[in-house]
């Protein structure tokens, strides 16, 4: 199964966070922040959203940074994605 976004959506999948800080100390999964760097695994076709063309700019296997509280997230498998429109991407991680 496979999640095909629609109009300016976006489906990425978050990059593992780190598990130790910088002086070696384990952190549980309930004290490590959301990830905000996220690798982009689907996007839509964009089209006319809300009255206004919208031509997406990321592609697939990209990097980018989101908000920490930024789109609604989906269980698929084991697998958790999370689906953003465009415009909450910040920026693509070079």
């Amino acid at each position: 199964m496979t999640i095909k976004p629609l109009a300016d959506r976006v489906v990425l999948k978050a990059v593992e966070a780190e598990e130790t800080t910088a002086s070696g100390i384990i952190l549980a999964s309930s004290a490590q922040e959301k990830p905000q760097f996220s690798e982009v695994v689907a996007v839509g076709p964009g089209g006319v959203v809300d009255g206004k063309e919208v031509t997406m700019y990321v592609s697939v296997g990209q990097k980018v940074i989101t908000g920490k509280y930024s789109g609604t997230e989906v269980k698929l498998g084991d697998d958790t994605y999370t689906i953003v429109r465009q415009s909450d991407i910040l920026g693509i991680v070079e």
